[in-house]
């Protein structure tokens, strides 16, 4: 009997099976860099080493931390990106085009049962597909250029099982939020956090992208979504590149009953409200009435974690037929082209932008600091983003409290936290 992180890890490392604790090397099945972390960074190293890249068309890069270029110094960054992948051959790049945890599966480059590394911490969000995929540094993945080959330490699994359905209003953020707020910011031990359940297998697969990116605020190594019917729709409509067998074998990548588990978490969707969390950390978590009222200057809805199309249709679904309320400001910078193109053709931009968005170019943005609109001294913000650590979006004294794009909509709305379930009950 084993997980579904061991059967991924063991095929990886050509092996029946693992154990966890043991220490493996794995073929790499895929690596990914965006712009910040990629050519500018390993590119010397290789170059020292005298290397190339082992497999060009199993090397994406996405530029997305420094789009739009709006300085000099971002502009050089862009353009050795750009040479340095026309010199290396490489048939996977994707500029500005969103950012690239959600550009990477929209473009079909993620299958189960796959091992990918991502030069980001947030890279966990791979497993939402059945793949085993998690950040390294730029040292590992210099390694794996060279090599196409990293060490790990197989995990453990944790399984968080959500019974029930999630209420309306209540998202995976909400859901992700809570387990941080349950099991803290090192809850998940550095090791696999599966999520399964009910609501888990009711959610669509941009919603399980949230759950898999946030492992990362829980301290896990990879997060992990079994891969399901709407898995392979959804691998089918994206196509894979150079792969027409993309979609196969779904039922293989699951984790056996009575597999060896590190830990069992069991909760009850339907009693989840929506969650908030404080100042500046995702464990200060908890439900929104014990922060509504607390007023606001800006309401973000940015990110890999919050400005997918599924979240800005969250969002629209608040704003429709209301306004910010005056003197706020509600920031919108979808989380990929694609995903802004799909908004637009269906009406759902229009609604944000009818409502007083200001839209903002797609990319990383205020969520990593970059770009001009990062938060003023002593701003206070609802935001959509994983993570709200003091100064990252902007000035120290700035601060920021994290939702999901229901509850930041609403926010805008009322100029303060508020609960977004009574403007849904409301009709339009």
């Amino acid at each position: 009997m084993e997980t579904l992180a061991q059967k991924i890890i063991a095929r990886a490392a050509g092996r029946v099976s693992v154990q966890p604790g043991e220490i493996v090397t794995c073929r790499v099945d895929l690596a990914m860099s965006h712009d910040s972390s990629g050519p500018r960074r390993v590119a010397p190293m290789l170059d020292a080493l005298g290397a190339k890249v082992w497999d060009p068309d199993r090397y994406v890069i996405v530029t997305d931390h420094y789009v739009p270029a709006e300085d000099p110094d971002s502009q050089q960054i862009l353009r050795f990106t750009r040479d340095w992948v026309k010199q290396q051959g490489i048939s996977h790049f994707h500029d500005e085009q969103g950012i690239c945890h959600v550009v990477l599966p929209e473009r079909g480059h993620i299958r189960p049962g796959m091992l990918i590394v991502g030069g980001d911490s947030h890279s966990s969000t791979g497993g939402a597909f059945g793949a085993y995929m998690f950040g390294i540094g730029a040292t590992e993945m210099l390694g794996v250029l060279v090599t196409g080959e990293i060490w790990l330490k197989v995990p453990g699994t944790i399984l968080i099982e959500w019974r029930g359905r999630f209420p309306d209003g209540v998202s995976a953020k909400d859901a992700m939020l809570f387990l941080c707020g349950r099991l803290g910011m090192d809850g998940g031990q550095y090791q696999a956090v599966e999520f399964a359940g009910e609501a888990v297998a009711a959610l669509e697969m941009q919603e399980r992208m949230t759950l898999a990116n946030m492992a990362a605020e829980l301290g896990a190594q990879a997060g992990l979504v079994a891969p399901d019917a709407t898995t392979r729709g959804w691998l089918q409509a994206a196509g894979a590149p150079g792969r027409p067998d993309a979609v196969t074998d779904l039922a293989d990548w699951r984790t056996d009953p009575g597999a060896p588990l590190l830990a069992r978490h069991a909760f009850d969707a339907s009693t989840l409200a929506p969650q908030v969390a404080a100042p500046h950390s995702p464990a200060n978590a908890g439900p929104v009435e014990g922060a509504s009222g607390q007023e606001i200057d800006t309401a973000y809805i940015g990110a890999c974690t919050g400005a997918k199309l599924a979240d800005l249709r969250m969002a629209a679904r608040i704003l429709r037929g209301r306004r910010v309320a005056a003197g706020k400001r509600l920031l919108v910078a979808p989380a990929s082209l694609r995903d802004q193109q799909a908004a637009q053709s269906e009406g759902t931009l229009q609604a944000l932008a009818d409502a007083g968005a200001q839209i903002l170019p797609i990319g990383c943005g205020a969520c990593a600091g970059y770009g001009q609109f990062r938060f003023d001294d002593n701003e206070r913000v609802i935001s959509s983003t994983a993570r709200n650590f003091r100064g990252r979006m902007g000035a120290d004294s700035s601060r920021v409290w994290l939702a999901s794009s229901y509850t930041v909509a609403a926010s805008a709305v009322a100029g303060r936290i508020a609960d977004p379930r009574p403007l849904l009950g409301e009709s339009r």
